[in-house]
Order: structure tokens, then C-alpha cells, then sequence
């Protein structure tokens, strides 16, 4: 008689959290054409964790774990949390409401409880990390976790164009400096190429910026509409966005998480070219 090997239901729960997270690990890839979500899936309620589980039809790899990165940020508040900026202010701006870990390793003690843009995406960047790199606290050196705290080790603000925080809180195309330049660990992809859980920079024509997690394409009445994730004034903080039409959306620039590995191997000393078009978004044609 053969032996039969049981399995206890927390074995069987590990083993298939372990699958789940080796099928994550890949970049996610487009077939280079536009891609719009159903209108079922463009979101009616400003505040929700359901970013994996909508958008999963979209997407699998890395961009996948990025949009549960997304509802992990999220639950640390369902309300919004609040906005703030104001580098003068006492205490100063928070980029994000809560002690951000990169591999359990503390990255901000958040001077409150508000966030803005570049701090909300950036907090989803770090949770899809750890994600990705459950075991990543014993790989990473002490020079590359530093590059990506977000507060000088006095607690002041570390200023825009330092290090990878930096890069990424940077005007400007803040997500392409840090994930494509500074630290290989990204890509650019044309708007038509853009998928759920990439990360975007929008300029507005009035001008400024916004630093976003995209979330997809969608078409109404003949007019590109565009929903993402992000923390707004008009929001109260974190909050998913619907947009249509973009006639206040100048340029953007996309980037999509590709080779995480490299966070273990980036050049912290690595230079940037801030001077970048944009990429003007049209609606594309029938």
C-alpha cells in the first residue's frame, strides 16, 4: 500500500501562498495596444481595498502585487487620511500618515497623520517591495535602505533630488528618475502601453504635477477618461480618481516596475536627466 502524505490546512494555506507569490514574480507585460477597463470596473466609491481583486483581470507580475500594495497602503485609511503639504509648517509635511517599512525596516516616523501625492505612491512602491522580497531585510545594504529614507537620520526633511526618495519627491517626473534612472528597477511605456499598477507622473496644464498609481483607461461618449490612485486635496487624501475628459492633463510619463531585484544592486551614487518631455495623451482613434 502506498504511503499517503496528509497535509494540514496551514501547510496547504502556506504552500499556496508560496505558489501565489513565485507566479507573481515577473514583470508584467502589454501587447502594445490601448487597453480600456469595463465600465463595471471603474470605481464608484472613492475608498476601497478591492484594487487587487478589480483589476486582476487585467494584469498578473509584478503590477499585481503593486495593486495590493495599493489597498495595503489604503486600509491605513479608509477616510482619505487628509492632505497636507507645507515644508515650513510646524511640524512639517508628512509625505504619508504612517511608519513606512521598507523590508521592516523603518523608512519616515511621520511628523502626522496627512499625506500628498509622491508620498502616497511611493508608500505602495515600498509594500509591493516587501511583497516581492519577503526576505529582503537580509539582502539590502546599509547605503541602498538609507537612499530610500524618506527623513534625514535627524528627522528632517530630506530635500528633493536626494538619493531615491528624493528622486522619486522630485518636480517633475519623479517616479522615472528613481525607478528608470537612478535604480534600473523600472520602465517607461507609452500611454497606449499602460496597464493597471503602473506607476505615473501627470503635469497639469495649468502647471505642477501629481505623482499617481494608474489604474486604467476607459472610453465615455467618444472621450479617454483615466482613473488612478493617488492621495488630493479634493479626496482628502488616498482615494481613487475618475477623470474624463483630460483636458487639464498636459503630459505624463508612465513607468512600470520590471526588475525589483536591482533595489539589492543600484548605484546610489547613480546621476539623473530631470530635463524630459512628457507624453501628450489623445484619444485614440476608432
Amino acid at each position: 500500500m502506498m504511503n499517503r502524505v496528509l497535509f494540514s490546512s496551514a501547510t496547504l494555506c502556506l504552500f499556496l501562498s508560496f505558489s501565489i507569490a513565485q507566479e507573481s514574480r515577473h514583470a508584467t507585460t502589454d501587447n502594445g495596444k490601448w487597453l480600456f477597463i469595463d465600465t463595471t470596473d471603474i470605481p464608484n466609491v472613492k475608498q476601497h481595498l478591492n484594487h487587487e481583486s478589480v483589476f486582476k483581470k487585467y494584469v498578473d507580475g509584478y503590477n499585481l502585487l503593486v495593486l495590493k500594495a495599493v489597498d495595503v497602503v489604503q486600509s491605513h485609511a479608509m477616510d482619505g487620511g487628509g492632505y497636507f503639504t507645507g515644508i515650513k509648517a510646524k511640524p512639517t509635511e508628512s509625505p504619508i500618515g504612517y511608519e513606512v517599512k521598507l523590508f521592516g525596516k523603518s523608512l519616515l516616523n511621520p511628523p502626522r497623520t496627512t499625506s500628498y501625492c509622491s508620498g502616497s505612491s511611493y508608500g505602495v512602491l515600498i509594500e509591493a517591495l516587501n511583497f516581492i522580497f519577503p526576505d529582503g531585510g537580509s539582502k539590502i545594504s546599509d547605503d541602498r535602505y538609507e537612499s530610500f529614507r524618506m527623513q534625514e537620520p535627524d528627522g528632517s526633511r530630506r530635500e528633493d533630488q536626494i538619493k531615491f526618495w528624493g528622486k522619486w519627491n522630485d518636480d517633475g517626473w519623479g517616479t522615472q528618475y528613481a525607478l528608470v534612472q537612478y535604480s534600473g528597477m523600472g520602465e517607461e511605456v507609452t500611454p497606449e502601453r499602460a496597464r493597471p499598477g503602473d506607476f505615473a507622473n501627470i503635469a497639469w496644464t495649468a502647471g505642477l504635477g501629481h505623482s499617481v498609481v494608474f489604474l486604467g483607461w476607459f472610453k465615455k461618449n467618444d472621450e479617454l477618461g483615466m482613473v488612478f490612485w493617488s492621495s488630493q486635496k479634493s479626496t482628502n487624501g488616498f482615494s481613487d480618481v475618475v477623470m474624463c475628459p483630460l483636458s487639464k492633463v498636459k503630459s505624463v510619463k508612465i513607468v512600470r516596475l520590471t526588475h525589483p531585484e536591482k533595489v539589492f544592486t543600484f548605484d546610489v551614487r547613480q546621476t539623473v536627466n530631470r530635463d524630459l518631455p512628457g507624453d501628450v495623451v489623445s484619444t485614440p482613434k476608432r
